[in-house]
């Protein structure tokens, strides 16, 4: 864990997170977040400045939005506000309104008794690390500091188009000589963000859709729907033979798919999917993908293969996003269904990614559960060891415990520890052509950090 992370106190790997009325998610949190960022954001000269917010569908957003429009108004920023719209459609907006500042609040597939807010700058990227930390500095200092005269305060207006907007610009992703006419696709939104774009944009593309988790109520956002639950679309494609599932998470910006027979097809199988077109058409930039230390060792035996790169980058989509940035990557993302498309978003896209895989599919002429397998995964384990007190990974047995199974696994697999982010957990992950082996490394490392 870096000293960065250490000194955090109100945002962590993506965003503010936390429980609904609990610390740090909070009524008066975002509402100083919203005075913090509003005036680290607005510049010196005499114009007007300009927040946008978007939202998912928790019950919490209608507390949590107004605080933050309360912020930044009483610094003098103008906002927009865009109702309920994907995590990636606010990241586009805010770039193409020349917004100074998009704010999403969403808990992403989480309960809805959570939320979160996750902050773009006008170039629609995430903010950096530094960033988030001068803006946290910001609400711990004199938050009054700078507040606007009354006949400057900001003005607030709804955007009723957003979501048509967002539409269209979805659409404009899918090559423009190919259609979905003939495809029958199952389409499960979580009951989220994107519970009417998702729908709309297929639709309109030509497919017959079914859809699952479209009747948002403020309480049933990733209840038993979504990408971190796709058995619901699974069982409905084979029911009504589909050709393929989608399921997106609660703000939309990541994905899992199902075949034809109802196999989940998860994030590095899509990339595969994805890279592998593209690279085809002259279109794959940097030479190959940006994946997490977590993604399967197929993928990278298969890129390889290919001749194309497999660089990897920690967990978390916004580092993938930073590798790509350097190193001239337009595609990356995680095992667990983002998938960033820097061609045409500037965060993951469940819709977007979805929309090339359809291509592929139509194209090809051949059904999913032909595409699906690109590489057999190498097994691979995770386990998760709780502690108390210091961390277990500076003793010198568990350091030892660690270099036996790196040699035990070299030249046919891989050790990855790591700590937790959020919690007081070490992740234990072995992956490698053996599978009895890879079980015995992960037992022996873990057990060694218990003992």
């Amino acid at each position: 864990m870096t000293e960065l992370n250490r000194t955090r106190k109100y945002f962590g790997t993506d965003g503010i997170r936390g429980r609904v009325n609990s610390f740090p998610m909070t009524a008066e949190i975002a509402y100083r977040l919203g005075m913090a960022a509003g005036k680290m954001f607005m510049s010196s000269d005499n114009r007007r400045h300009l927040a946008v917010i978007g939202k998912d569908t928790r019950l919490s957003g209608y507390m949590i939005e107004p605080a933050l429009v309360a912020g930044f108004t009483s610094v003098g920023m103008d906002v927009r506000l865009f109702g309920p719209l994907p995590t990636p459609a606010v990241a586009l907006m805010t770039r193409s309104m020349r917004a100074d500042l998009g704010v999403m609040i969403s808990a992403s597939h989480n309960p809805y008794a959570d939320n979160g807010i996750k902050l773009f700058g006008p170039d629609g990227y995430k903010l950096s690390d530094e960033v988030e930390l001068a803006i946290e500095a910001r609400m711990d200092g004199n938050i009054l500091d700078g507040i606007a005269e009354p006949h400057a305060l900001g003005r607030v207006q709804r955007v009723d188009d957003a979501q048509y907007r967002y539409i269209e610009i979805a659409k404009a992703t899918f090559p423009k000589h190919l259609r979905l006419k003939g495809l029958r696709i199952v389409i499960d939104c979580a009951n989220g963000a994107a519970y009417k774009t998702a729908p709309a944009a297929l639709y309109e593309l030509g497919a017959e859709i079914f859809t699952i988790g479209v009747s948002p109520d403020g309480l049933n956002i990733n209840e038993k729907c979504g990408s971190t639950k796709p058995q619901a679309m699974a069982e409905k494609v084979k029911e009504l033979r589909a050709d393929i599932g989608i399921a997106l998470d609660g703000d939309a910006d990541r994905l899992v798919i199902c075949d034809e027979k109802g196999q989940i097809v998860d994030g590095d199988q899509i990339m595969a999917i994805i890279a592998q077109s593209w690279a085809e058409k002259g279109l794959l930039k940097g030479g190959g993908l940006v994946a997490t230390v977590m993604s399967n060792l197929g993928l990278e035996r298969l890129m390889t293969s290919k001749g194309l790169r497999l660089e990897r980058a920690k967990v978390g989509d916004r580092y993938v996003m930073e590798k790509m940035r350097d190193g001239g990557f337009n595609i990356g993302g995680e095992q667990s269904g983002h998938v960033i498309l820097l061609d045409h978003a500037t965060t993951g896209d469940g819709l977007m990614a979805a929309l090339q895989v359809l291509a592929v599919l139509v194209e090809s002429e051949r059904p999913m559960s032909e595409l699906a397998r690109q590489f057999e995964p190498v097994p691979q384990l995770l386990k998760n060891v709780r502690f108390t007190g210091d961390s277990p990974l500076n003793r010198a047995d568990v350091k030892q415990a660690i270099a036996d199974g790196e040699a035990a696994l070299k030249g046919s697999g891989r050790v990855l520890v790591r700590p937790s982010g959020t919690e007081p957990l070490i992740r234990v992950m072995a992956e490698g052509d053996d599978a009895a082996q890879v079980k015995a490394v992960v037992e022996q490392i873990a057990g060694a950090m218990t003992a």
